[in-house]
């Protein structure tokens, strides 16, 4: 199982990655869309990675509700202590 930090770390890496934003823009409460430019389908793919590395499936109707960083990380963390 994996800690808070080490999600928190996974998560703002999986960001930089797939929208090619600055690391220092990827803050707890930036919004993928308004903040980091991601489209669409940019939402629809982070989700997809974020269940690829942390073994998890997120549904549509959680992954409508991830428009920040922060809720990407808190919906993993839950995720895994479940």
């Amino acid at each position: 199982m994996a800690n808070s930090g080490d999600i928190v770390q996974r998560v703002k890496k999986i960001v930089v990655e797939h929208l090619g934003v600055d690391e220092a823009k990827v803050t707890d409460n930036a919004k993928f869309i308004d903040d980091l430019g991601a489209d669409s389908l940019d939402t629809v793919e982070l989700v997809m990675a974020f269940e690829e590395e942390f073994s998890c499936e997120i549904p549509d109707d959680a992954a409508e509700k991830i428009t920040t960083v922060m809720d990407a990380i808190d919906y993993i963390a839950s995720a895994q202590s479940s």
